[in-house]
């Protein structure tokens, strides 16, 4: 009789290659053991921002699902340098990761002189949650009802208005701005969102951009008032307000948020991290805040990560260049 042996075998070796074929299973990434003790995210940035709380909704999933405790470390400073690179100093090993964001992880490489780090070569991008708009806030009592009054009251009075901030995404759309409508707007850099918000609020600043997850509480309490947001097209959640794509299409400028790991990071590990990351986008309380702060959601997988940050990193190269803004 003919063994069935070679058969058998035949269709095991099969079966294992069409599992590697469709991507690394669940079950195999759970035989690396990871994670097996505690992680840690880094923010680079104060707290309250989309980063801050999209970081604690995934350290909150990470740690149901694993079974690991998340613990979520703000270092702000040097619009994201300093926490960028304690994540760069750490082991490859996935337990430290980086909430990447614009600023870290398209724009400082070309706002930043000799920045000591490279998007590219020192870290892999493992997980998107999409990206918010802004607002164009001014003070409730402001007398500037819109953009256009912004612009005309800026070019009759030239370098007399002010904006502050604290991150990329709070100050290019109004270096743009600046370009784009041909007016000078003074630009004052804060370390934290919450003192540019106070200056606003005590009139000593004219305009800030902020994130629509951390103005809204100021918009609910009638503390400011939003004259623009930062999309491409209106938001269905406020379809009065218009899009700043209506007045100055390049002022319409995407974002990044997603977690980041050191170069070198085992790649079973970057595919659970990953799995996080998607499932984490996809549970009820994290998808639900991120809807209600108007993101733009998808699923992304570890190549769409890569080429989704490299693209950007392109663009704001192009804005940063158009705004006229040098190195520092």
């Amino acid at each position: 009789m003919k063994s069935t042996k070679p058969a058998i075998t035949l269709k095991r070796r099969n079966l294992v290659l069409a599992g590697f074929g469709a991507g690394i299973a669940a079950p195999a990434l759970a035989q690396t053991g990871f994670p097996n003790r505690s992680l840690r995210i880094i923010v680079p940035f104060g707290p309250g921002g989309s980063g801050d709380i999209s970081a604690r909704l995934c350290a909150q999933y990470i740690e149901t699902t694993a079974g690991q405790p998340v613990v979520v470390e703000n270092r702000p400073g040097a619009n994201g340098v300093i926490g960028t690179m304690a994540v760069k100093a750490a082991p490859a090993d996935g337990y430290t990761l980086l909430l990447c964001t614009t600023s870290t992880h398209a724009a400082n490489p070309s706002l930043i002189r000799n920045l000591p780090y490279d998007p590219t070569t020192d870290f892999d991008v493992v997980g998107m949650f999409g990206s918010a708009g802004s607002y164009f806030l001014v003070r409730s009592e402001s007398p500037l009802q819109s953009i256009p009054a912004l612009v005309a009251a800026a070019r009759a009075q030239p370098g007399r208005y002010s904006f502050g901030h604290f991150n990329t995404a709070s100050r290019m759309p109004a270096e743009i701005l600046s370009k784009a409508a041909d007016i000078q707007l003074l630009g004052v850099p804060y370390r934290v969102v919450g003192t540019a918000m106070s200056d606003l609020l005590a009139g000593r600043i004219d305009f800030v951009v902020q994130e629509t997850s951390a103005a809204d509480s100021y918009l609910k309490n009638n503390q400011v008032r939003a004259l623009a947001v930062t999309r491409a097209q209106r938001w269905d959640r406020h379809p009065d307000l218009p899009s700043i794509a209506e007045f100055y299409p390049d002022a319409a400028l995407p974002g990044l948020l997603g977690i980041a790991v050191p170069k070198g990071t085992p790649m079973l590990v970057m595919q659970r991290l990953n799995e996080f990351a998607v499932g984490a986008l996809n549970s009820s309380p994290m998808r639900e805040r991120l809807e209600e702060f108007g993101h733009t959601i998808g699923r992304y997988n570890l190549e769409d990560c890569a080429t989704f940050a490299r693209d950007l990193r392109a663009r704001y190269a192009r804005y940063i260049a158009m705004a006229g803004i040098e190195p520092e």
